[in-house]
This record gives structure tokens, C-alpha cells and sequence, in this order.
């Protein structure tokens, strides 16, 4: 039988859940297909709470749900046990010329890829990374320039650069950062009335994974009852609206301070 064939394999890891990536650079949907893994090993190769494991799977199924919306050729693959075994499972029954991926946030995984295309003969292109501010070979020479490394000496390199609140040379307000000014308490009348940051219900994708986390991880710390995390773009855009406008012009000040019975306060709360 004669293996189907695809000129570009993209693999999208699920913190890459990101159309305007690198990745997608010269995209083809008559040609090219996307290929994503939920792999247990990747759940559980550093412990993570219930909510988190949720996060990501949902995420990346929603996501998946928009590839296949559009019409994108995807192979979604879902309770792996292993993301470098399903890759290589992948590569032996399609005919795919080249693999592409943005480089991957952790070294491990860009090794454990390189090895499964090298070992499938499957030419693999890794492309950086362009959501960040510095890329790897600026941040070896940055590191290559002084005797230790030090965050705020990076940080004021990268607000030099990209001309982040500066003056010329100098830092707008004359000073490099207010640190000293942002832990203050609350004293002992506490923070007062404080609105919840928003939440969402569970859709049905995220309820058959929260069943699917709590079965497959019972070990997980961490529970679901409050799941209310945003799992698409258009909720992640909503949930950073409502930290600019209701907790940001409080976030200075107080963005250490922790009180009793508060678990939001003022955290921005937008990583995902």
C-alpha cells in the first residue's frame, strides 16, 4: 500500500498554539499538514497540578478544533505514551519530505525530535522562536560578556534595544526600576472588596478533559471543581482586558502582598 505523502510535517507543541509562529511560514494546505501530540511522558517529566494539565490539553484540543475548522490536514494524536515514539510511528506511515517546528522552550524536546527525524532520514527544520524579545545566540553573547549573569543587567540590555521607557540611553523617571516602591502591605485593615478576575464555564471539550486528567492522574495535586481557566485565544485576549483595566494601575504597589481568604488580589494571572 502506498503511504500518503506530505511535503511539510509542522509540528506544534502545546505552548506554540500560535498561527502567526514561525512555524507557519510558507504553509501550503494543498501540500502541508500539522501533527500534534497529547504524550503522557510530557504530562508527568515534571509534576504538574490537575489545573495546569487541563490548561494544556484543552488548549491544544481548541486549538485543534480551529485546524480542522479551517480545513487543515492534522494529525491529532491523542494518550501517547511517548511524543518521540508517536513522531516515529508518524514518519513510518507518511512520506513526509520535511519536518518542521519553532524551536522548542526546553532543550530535552528539541533533542528527543532531532533524534527521531535523524534516525527517519526526514530532513528537520527548527525555526526560532520569535516570541521573545532575545533569541538563544543573542543570549549567549549577552552571557559571554560578563563574568555572572544577572537578571537586571539583562533586563536593562533588552530595555536599551527595544527602547522600552527610555530616554536616549537613560531610563525614563531617571531610575531602572521601582522595586523598592512595590512591596507595600496592605496594613491592618486589609485590601478591602476586591472583584474575582474573570473565569469561564467549562466548554464540553474542557469538561471531557477535566474527566479524562482526573482519571488518567489521580496522583496530580490539585483539584478541578474551580477550573475556569481561558483555553482559547479569544479567552486568553478577555482575561488580559480585564487584568489592564481592573487590577494593572494596583499591580505596583502591591503585586507581593498576599492576605488571608484572597487568592487573586491584584496577579495578573495571564500566562496562559
Amino acid at each position: 500500500m502506498t503511504k500518503p505523502s506530505v511535503r511539510h510535517l509542522v509540528v506544534v507543541l502545546g505552548d506554540q498554539l500560535d498561527r502567526r509562529s514561525a512555524a507557519w511560514a510558507g504553509f501550503d494546505p494543498t501540500q502541508d499538514s500539522v501533527w500534534m501530540c497529547e504524550a503522557t511522558q510530557e504530562a508527568t517529566h515534571v509534576p504538574s497540578a490537575k489545573q495546569r494539565l487541563v490548561l494544556f490539553l484543552s488548549a491544544m484540543r481548541h486549538f485543534a478544533q480551529t485546524l480542522q475548522d479551517d480545513g487543515i490536514a492534522l494529525h491529532y494524536l491523542r494518550a501517547q505514551d511517548s511524543l518521540g515514539q508517536a513522531l516515529q510511528d508518524t514518519l513510518q506511515t507518511v512520506n513526509v519530505r520535511q519536518v518542521i517546528v519553532v524551536q522548542p522552550g526546553e532543550w530535552r524536546v528539541q533533542q528527543l525530535l532531532q533524534q527521531v527525524c535523524q534516525a527517519a532520514a526526514v530532513p528537520l527544520d527548527i525555526r526560532e522562536d520569535d516570541h521573545f524579545f532575545c533569541s538563544r545566540d543573542q543570549f549567549a553573547q549577552h552571557a559571554k560578556q560578563r563574568k555572572q549573569l544577572r537578571m537586571e543587567f539583562f533586563y536593562r540590555d533588552m530595555r536599551r534595544q527595544h527602547r522600552v521607557l527610555m530616554q536616549g540611553d537613560e531610563p525614563a523617571a531617571g531610575q531602572w526600576n521601582f522595586d523598592a516602591d512595590n512591596r507595600q502591605s496592605f496594613g491592618a485593615q486589609g485590601p478591602g472588596l476586591r472583584a474575582p478576575p474573570k473565569r469561564f464555564v467549562p466548554d464540553a471539550i474542557t469538561l471531557e478533559v477535566m474527566a479524562e486528567v482526573a482519571e488518567r492522574f489521580p496522583q496530580a495535586p490539585g483539584h478541578l471543581q474551580a477550573f475556569g481557566w481561558p483555553v482559547t485565544r479569544d479567552q486568553a485576549l478577555q482575561a488580559l482586558h480585564d487584568f489592564v483595566a481592573n487590577r494593572l494601575p494596583e499591580f505596583g504597589p502591591w503585586q507581593d502582598a498576599m492576605w488571608s481568604g484572597e487568592p487573586w488580589l491584584y496577579h495578573a494571572m495571564i500566562a496562559s
